[in-house]
């Protein structure tokens, strides 16, 4: 660890925001631009898409290819705002919508901008605009091997069930697309981002402490009641809420009811004495989701010098009650720890040695308790031993027809459900067989070279991309939102595709055959 360097020129060095410096120009200076560019990108999506969705598709995806082709840099960071605040922007002008399929339809537009966003940089790419180096090229290659095996699920399980295939589609390969953008961005430009993930991440903090304290002031100036009438709306005529209220015995009088939630959702603190908690969904209008950018924006504000902001964001993952966000935030601050005592080494073993008993502990633990995550991951492995090469995307899982009619009473006695639910990991397994390993070898192999750069260099970000990452995946197996939830994994990949591909172009305009204008600009780490 380097003690003696300040906390900026260390997320400069690390790869985030950038690995090179100009005197001449402030990263600051791009947060207003880099800001009113992302409102523009989504902020009028459901107007436009009430008046003509046509209209709102051409010009989303216009808008789209002209960021990676005008302002390149600001791509990655346009993308993290979409995916936290479009659903804010839906939610104020839902009086607007007329129907739920129209909102689920909106919901979607963050989706498209990010994936335009990708398929014209790896377009740019492709064509020779981006930076093509060995270390580029070896992970691309192996990306686009990922995209390839996932496709092809893809085409099994859409002949079975188009909607749900399409769904965990959009949910395994999003958080690919978002590493790749970020990736080759920063590989081929100086990309600043800490200004903006720095405000980003003070901006959600606020928003989470209003919605805490002032959650009828928040419903109201959010159009909340609105937005989340259509929720329940199709929840009703489903038959979803039904369901769960024949399952648990709860009915729900009224909105603030359906935010009550058990504390950590496990009957291991029921002795304590914590009571049902109102759950914050912060702009992004999911719990979970939420308090995954509040572990991840907590960590990043450490690691980039902002201690203060840092500690203010921790009480929100309480409120939030989000288990897997809690234990990311737990096992990245003790990997930082344990590196400054032992080294990088013995801590990435030593790590890897925790996740594995701990995984073993929760799922022992799970099956006396007869947790549902567990269960779900037991129906996962059950459905893999009988089709070991998978049945096709969107066959099993939440979304399948048979989720509300499980009998979760038989299932704690049988120790398993009868597919897989609840746990990201299961699903794949369930799913895809055997080639489930080709997107959990490809995330893990790249938070294996982020861990390397941070073990080099000892730079907070890089270990957070690294071991952020691996824990994350050690989540999905109790969860399906760690690995489905772009700002779950998706939040940690486009990290790490910063910090690698920042590190990529410092060794390109480095190199002795660099260009020498680019050697003119360049500021070897100090």
């Amino acid at each position: 660890m380097s003690g003696g360097t300040s906390p900026h020129l260390q997320a400069v060095q690390a790869g985030c925001p950038e690995p090179t410096r100009s005197p001449s120009r402030s990263p600051w200076r791009e947060l207003i631009p880099t800001l009113c560019i992302a409102i523009a990108t989504i902020g009028f999506v459901p107007v436009l898409h009430v008046a003509s969705p046509v209209l709102s598709l051409t010009v989303e995806v216009l808008v789209a290819i002209a960021i990676v082709v005008a302002v390149p840099t600001y791509a990655p960071a346009i993308a993290i705002f979409v995916l936290f605040f479009q659903n804010l922007f839906v939610s104020i002008l839902s009086p607007l919508i007329s129907a739920p399929s129209d909102l689920d339809f909106i919901k979607g537009y963050n989706f498209l901008v990010c994936s335009v966003m990708w398929l014209t940089t790896f377009g740019l790419y492709v064509a020779g605009q981006r930076n093509r180096s060995t270390d580029v090229n070896q992970i691309m290659r192996w990306g686009v091997v990922t995209l390839a095996v996932v496709s092809l699920y893809f085409a099994i399980g859409f002949v079975q069930d188009g909607q749900a295939a399409t769904v965990y589609l959009r949910n395994i390969v999003l958080p690919l697309f978002l590493f790749q953008l970020s990736l080759l961005t920063a590989a081929t430009y100086e990309v600043r981002a800490t200004p903006f993930l720095v405000t980003l991440g003070a901006i959600l903090i606020l928003c989470g402490y209003v919605e805490f304290a002032f959650r009828d002031f928040w419903l109201a100036i959010t159009n909340g009641y609105t937005f989340w009438g259509f929720d329940e709306l199709k929840a009703a005529r489903s038959g979803v809420w039904e369901a769960e209220m024949r399952a648990t015995g709860n009915v729900p009088v009224d909105l603030k009811d359906r935010f009550s939630f058990d504390f950590l959702n496990t009957p291991l603190l029921e002795g304590f004495g914590l009571s049902k908690i109102l759950r914050i969904h912060g702009p992004n209008m999911h719990p979970i989701s939420f308090a995954y950018g509040i572990a991840f924006f907590g960590l990043f504000l450490f690691s980039v010098g902002r201690p203060v902001l840092a500690l203010v964001a921790l009480p929100l993952l309480i409120v939030c009650s989000v288990k897997g966000a809690l234990i990311v935030v737990v096992f990245v601050a003790a990997a930082w720890i344990s590196t400054r005592l032992l080294g990088a080494v013995v801590t990435l073993w030593l790590g890897f040695v925790a996740l594995i008993v701990f995984a073993i502990a929760a799922i022992r633990v799970g099956l006396q308790i007869g947790d549902y995550h567990v269960l779900g991951l037991m129906g996962g492995l059950n459905g893999f031993l009988e089709k070991p090469f998978g049945r096709g995307l969107g066959v099993g899982g939440n979304l399948s027809d048979d989720y509300f009619s499980i009998d979760w009473s038989a299932a704690q006695a049988a120790g398993t459900t009868n597919g897989a639910v609840e746990s990201a990991i299961g699903v794949l397994l369930y799913q895809m067989g055997i080639a489930a390993l080709v997107p959990l070898a490809f995330h893990f192999a790249v938070a294996l070279k982020a861990w390397r750069l941070y073990a080099f260099s000892g730079y907070l970000t890089q270990g957070l991309a690294g071991f952020g990452v691996m824990v994350v995946l050690l989540n999905g197996l109790f969860q399906e939102e760690a690995l489905f939830a772009p700002l779950a994994l998706g939040l940690m990949l486009s990290l790490t595709g910063l910090v690698i591909g920042s590190h990529i172009r410092a060794q390109t305009v480095s190199a002795p055959d660099a260009d020498p204008e680019q050697l003119a600009h360049y500021q070897p780490a100090t």
